[in-house]
């Protein structure tokens, strides 16, 4: 799809700096931040947990699949296949309503077994600084510096290396899916999460972590870019937080090292993140993760959500509006 504005609806009412007239605005665009209010149009459309219509969740579209027919393909006769191929309706038409409510269900930290159509149930492990988990205790892997001291570095080699590394080790374990690498700005010096993030750089970061995937998936594991996308405040993440953003910096900074990371690491997995983009949860959001990243990006792959909190997490706007 061809590029167009998608995130008008995020610009909010700020004063952003401009250049006109000699930065003429600088000192009320610059101006500390007092409290205030969001205003009822905003809050009258805003994808929260206060209001239970989430907007106008988009009706369901084209044609279900008939579930649970007799047949005998199977998810590995399908690798390769084009996107299109009929036999993707076919092999969806032996699974069950059951089946693919497990597969959307049961997705922290694994893909699930689907016995309809032999699909292998795998492992997604934490994290960009290499594999950890809350569940497997002996863990015996390789821990690298974290994502800003690789980034330092400048060296994209190093970069495709440790994700080579991260791709065998995978292997040597069973784990085929890396929640990781993570690419979002370093906005400030303050945020929680900048030991996971390679930069204040957008070109910078996407070279990296472009870089990263390709290794992995050289070695037959899928990276979860993450956290997608404007998650660069790790306080009040999942309580509803709204980053307000224009379209040239979210396109220009925010979005740039995730694009770099699909249309040049050929990335096939996605972490969503917790925050909103402006008004809209960027799990739940049609501009980001069915215009962007699928219709002008062309993604093929999965997204999932960062994990479950509650609240604001809806799976019916978040499946509706291309979230996994």
């Amino acid at each position: 799809m061809t590029a167009t504005n998608r995130f008008q609806y995020a610009k909010g009412d700020i004063t952003y700096l401009s250049r006109r007239d000699n930065f003429a605005n600088y000192d009320e665009a610059t101006k500390a931040p007092g409290k205030t209010n969001l205003a009822a149009k905003y809050q009258k459309d805003a994808t929260t947990v206060t209001n239970r219509n989430y907007g106008k969740e988009p009706k369901a579209t084209g044609k279900m699949p008939k579930q649970g027919q007799r047949g005998n393909l199977q998810l590995a006769d399908l690798r390769g296949k084009s996107y299109d191929d009929p036999a993707w309706d076919k092999l969806l038409n032996q699974m069950t309503a059951k089946d693919m409510s497990n597969l959307i269900a049961y997705g922290g930290y694994q893909t699930y077994a689907i016995n309809s159509v032999k699909k292998l149930g795998t492992y997604d492990f934490d994290g960009p600084a290499g594999y950890s988990s809350f569940f497997v205790t002996d863990l015996n892997t390789t821990a690298f510096p974290a994502e800003a001291m690789i980034a330092a570095t400048f060296n994209t080699d190093l970069a495709k290396k440790m994700g080579e590394l991260m791709g065998e080790q995978g292997r040597e374990m069973g784990v085929y899916g890396w929640y990781g690498p993570a690419m979002n700005i370093h906005r400030s010096a303050f945020a929680g999460r900048n030991f996971e993030y390679y930069s204040e750089d957008p070109e910078l970061s996407g070279k990296m972590a472009a870089s990263a995937i390709a290794g992995a998936k050289s070695k037959g594991v899928y990276a979860y870019m993450k956290h997608f996308a404007m998650n660069d405040q790790e306080t009040n993440r999942m309580v509803g937080l709204m980053t307000w953003s224009n379209e040239q910096a979210i396109r220009e900074i925010y979005l740039k090292p995730f694009e770099m990371a699909v249309k040049d690491g050929g990335a096939t997995a996605v972490m969503s993140s917790f925050n909103f983009i402006g008004n809209r949860w960027a799990g739940a959001n049609k501009q980001l993760l069915q215009d962007v990243l699928r219709g002008e990006w062309g993604f093929r792959g999965l997204v999932e959500t960062d994990y479950f909190s509650g609240g604001f997490m809806k799976s019916n706007p978040a499946i509706a509006n291309g979230n996994d």
